[in-house]
């Protein structure tokens, strides 16, 4: 299984950050392409094993505009359809697991036509976890599942009615599912974003409405289903919103809705671990800044958020943005329809450092690109899963690996007989080790991970 990781050619940069620029690497669309793969997706890309991207799509034209999940080279070659999801809508993005398989959902398909989770490979290879039946068991999910620091998985559905207004579910590691919340509309409806496992081992997300003003609510849950509603969007202070939240290093959460503050040309929110609820940057209705933010914020490497706007800008059609954790707003760049318009999803940062993403329009078809940012930042190294103990094995995603040159260290204790490949390496949590960064020798020089390892 090891080898089969790494399916398409890796070309190697260059290790010295270039300066700040943008360029769309694929353009969806148009009959004479070989794969011809329709219009880009929605969902936040994924990088592989062996460096590449993953992601679903909005059709694909080669099969009669039919869904696909797919893979490409972080620098835009070798575009593959990896499923052909035939009548099926998959939604949302793929989360690499331990089982170094991406877990999605689809929408709708499966035996009711509620909606199925399942799990992929890249050779490829698709299994089909569970068909939602509507009702109390779940319905119609928008956002992929996330995988949890004990190897289960969690994720949301939207629901179809106000009684059944959406869920919490659970996939634990034997693949039996249950319902850990069912929604009501008092307490939210259309959890359609994907879910956040905080530090406290609980999960945090949000709803698009219900609760008690009907525009969404923030809440908690526990691994075994012990719910909160911590916060009621007000439309002053955002409302729900379909993007995932992320926990910074700060130990915060931020999120970001589309609508709402004072101009009601969205916010991005706050929570503090102690539960306070306030707005951190209030988007203006000024078209040279931009507004309606619809993907989620990225944390990156330099300590900045990065987010795009759908709207506005110099070229009308979006930017992307990167905010300070003092709250200072930069628009860093302006999209063209020529090469690419209205960002949607989330943005990644790839272990090169860059930034990629994909736009709903624009580019040669205005069927959408996938882009490249580089903001100038270091390579590093990325890590799954966020927490573990001594013993452990932990996947580590980076470059310039090599046998015999590369070394692990759990913060400063060194793993022992890692298995090495050139883009991935799976290590043990070696004795002694304690909570903090994870670093790498690499063929051009030591690479640190973007976030601590917890050893608990």
């Amino acid at each position: 299984m090891f080898s089969r990781l790494l399916p398409l050619a890796f070309v190697l940069g260059s290790l010295t950050p270039l300066q700040a620029q943008y360029k769309a690497i694929y353009t969806f669309g148009g009959s004479s392409e070989p794969t011809c793969p329709g219009r880009s997706g929605t969902g936040v890309l994924t990088q592989t094993p062996g460096g590449n991207l993953i992601n679903t799509t909005n059709g694909s034209c080669q099969s009669g505009m039919i869904e696909t999940a797919f893979e490409i080279g972080f620098q835009g070659a070798n575009f593959t359809v990896l499923q052909n999801f035939g009548a099926m809508m998959p939604s949302g993005g793929l989360t690499l697991g331990t089982d170094q398989r991406f877990h999605g959902v689809t929408m709708d398909g499966g035996s009711r036509n509620h909606g199925t989770v399942y799990r992929l490979s890249t050779a490829p290879s698709i299994v089909y976890e569970h068909d939602f039946e509507g009702g109390a068991d779940g319905g119609y999910p928008w956002s992929e599942p996330i995988q949890s620091s004990t190897g289960d998985w969690y994720g949301t559905t939207a629901g179809a009615s106000s009684m059944f207004a959406g869920t919490v579910y659970k996939i634990d590691t034997s693949d039996r599912y249950s319902v850990l919340h069912v929604f009501s509309t008092t307490d939210g409806r259309g959890p359609v974003a994907a879910l956040v496992e905080g530090s406290d081992s609980n999960f945090y997300g949000t709803t698009v409405s219900g609760g008690a003003n009907g525009k969404g609510v923030f809440f908690r849950i526990s691994p075994t289903g012990d719910f909160q509603v911590l916060y009621n969007f007000d439309g002053t202070h955002g409302s729900g919103s379909a993007a995932p939240l992320i926990q910074a290093s700060d130990g915060n959460f931020y999120g970001v809705s589309s609508e709402g503050g004072s101009l009601n040309q969205g916010v991005v929110y706050k929570l503090t671990p102690d539960d306070a609820f306030s707005v951190f940057y209030d988007f203006s209705a000024t078209a040279a800044q931009g507004n309606d933010p619809q993907g989620g914020l990225v944390e990156a490497t330099d300590g900045n958020f990065y987010g795009t706007l759908v709207w506005g800008g110099a070229g009308g059609v979006g930017s992307i943005y990167r905010l300070t954790p003092a709250g200072v707003f930069t628009d860093i760049h302006d999209f063209y329809t020529a090469t690419g318009a209205n960002p949607q999803s989330t943005l990644l940062q790839h272990t090169t450092g860059k930034l990629y993403g994909t736009t709903a329009n624009g580019g040669a078809n205005n069927d959408g690109v996938i882009f490249e940012y580089d903001p100038g930042l270091a390579p590093f190294v990325t890590f799954l899963p966020v927490y573990g103990q001594v013993g452990a094995t932990v996947d580590i995603l980076g470059e310039y690996f090599a046998e015999g040159v590369t070394t692990v260290y759990f913060n400063g204790v060194p793993a022992q007989n890692p298995k090495i490949a050139s883009t991935y390496i799976e290590a043990t949590v070696p004795d002694g080790a304690t909570t903090g960064y994870i670093t790498v020798t690499s063929t051009k020089g030591t690479l640190k991970s973007n976030k601590p390892f917890v050893v608990h």
